[in-house]
């Protein structure tokens, strides 16, 4: 009974913290009528929480007439969260407050493959060097976000067997940062549903919303309810290996053929184009050289539209999003992507799925997946586990 108890009292704190960090209540007074709770209650939570470091009383708030009640707002200036964004060949970070403000940040040029104690060693490097920079000592970072390109059994934090990430299979990432950010909760997950989570803070009016990254592969990330989708083992949103009817001359790299990664990822339209004649290594070849107006190469997008929208269109009708936001390095081309995926979608998925619907490209662009680390980490502080670390401190 004790313990139910406690776990309703977290989950309550948690709530007041999360209807003040939204701007959806932010004034006692206004927490009384978002909860139920009475005045007292509101009140001996609300101390609390800022006994501990999570709100703080910012200033009074306008009003018409009468004494002006004080608004609250995240203790943002006490607690540290970090976002890292780790792709094929680049790492980002970025060091911010609990209410989002970035502090510090930096990018680095890498390589995978060369195995989780390279890679997150220089993480962790990094990490110090933020945090120094933005004259706080690393005790002060609470939560760090990790978006890796693979698969991720993210109730752990173990990479499982990720198709381009040698000698990181079975590895479990939080436990290499026990040593020098033992303060510090570790999330890891794939970096495409870090990504929809980064895109969904920046439009808090879609509630259900899919991520499609199209670079040198393609992924998918899923919001709904404003919640990230994992599905039962973290495997939600691989939408990259669905098989595309008619095209099984196509090998994949996940040993299957006629994968929709395999025809129309950036990789596939750049081997396409290589046997045009064309300059195309990868992705970014061939969003230069449609921009360099090459018919080949806008030829070559257009189909890839037509061939993601099939499946996009299967989803829409499946899941029902209300945004579908087209990123990664192809979505660079905007209309040249997005005419055929939208003409494509709206042709095949019923009028009731689409009526609503919208097709964009990213906001954040290459920051989606740094924003979206970060403020999954700052979600987990506001969780009702991550305030009873706050109580127990």
């Amino acid at each position: 009974m004790a313990t139910s108890a406690a776990a309703r009292r977290l989950a309550s704190l948690s709530e007041l913290a999360c209807l003040v960090a939204d701007g959806a209540a932010t004034t006692r007074s206004t927490l009384m009528n978002a909860t139920g709770l009475s005045r007292a209650a509101i009140a001996q939570r609300v101390d609390l929480l800022i006994e501990r470091g999570v709100l703080v009383e910012a200033g009074p708030a306008a009003v018409e007439r009468g004494r002006p009640p004080f608004t609250l707002d995240l203790a943002s200036d006490q607690v540290l969260v970090a976002g890292v964004d780790l792709g094929a060949t680049h790492g980002r970070l970025a060091l911010t407050t609990l209410g989002g403000r970035v502090l510090a940040e930096s990018a680095r040029e890498l390589d995978i493959n060369e195995g989780p104690e390279r890679i997150l060693g220089l993480v962790r490097e990094d990490l110090a060097r933020l945090c120094a920079e933005a004259g706080r000592g690393t005790e002060a970072l609470r939560a760090i976000g990790i978006g890796v390109p693979g698969p991720v059994e993210s109730v752990t934090g173990t990479v499982v067997r990720p198709p381009i990430m040698q000698g990181w299979d079975g590895h479990r990432v939080p436990a290499f940062f026990e040593d020098g950010f033992a303060a510090a909760a570790v999330l890891v997950d794939n970096d495409v549903n870090m990504m929809a989570f980064g895109e969904y803070v920046h439009r808090r009016e879609s509630e259900h919303l899919l991520y499609i990254k199209v670079g040198t592969g393609i992924g998918c990330g899923i919001v709904s309810g404003g919640v990230p989708h994992r599905g039962a083992s973290g495997a939600a949103g691989d939408i990259g290996h669905i098989r595309l009817p008619g095209h099984d001359e196509a090998p994949c790299h996940c040993g299957n053929t006629g994968c929709v990664e395999a025809v129309a990822s950036g990789s596939a339209l750049a081997a396409a184009l290589r046997a045009e004649g064309l300059e195309a290594h990868h992705a970014g070849d061939v969003v230069r050289l449609v921009s360099e107006g090459h018919p080949v190469a806008r030829r070559q997008v257009r189909l890839a539209g037509q061939r993601l929208g099939e499946v996009l269109a299967s989803l829409v009708s499946f899941h029902n999003p209300d945004t579908i936001v087209i990123g990664g390095v192809l979505a660079q081309l905007h209309e040249d992507l997005l005419a055929d995926i939208r003409g494509v979608i709206y042709r095949r998925a019923l009028p009731l799925a689409t009526r609503s619907l919208k097709i964009e490209t990213s906001v954040l662009g290459e920051h989606a997946g740094v924003v979206g680390s970060a403020r999954l980490a700052a979600r987990h502080l506001l969780s009702p586990s991550g305030i009873g670390a706050f109580i127990d401190r």
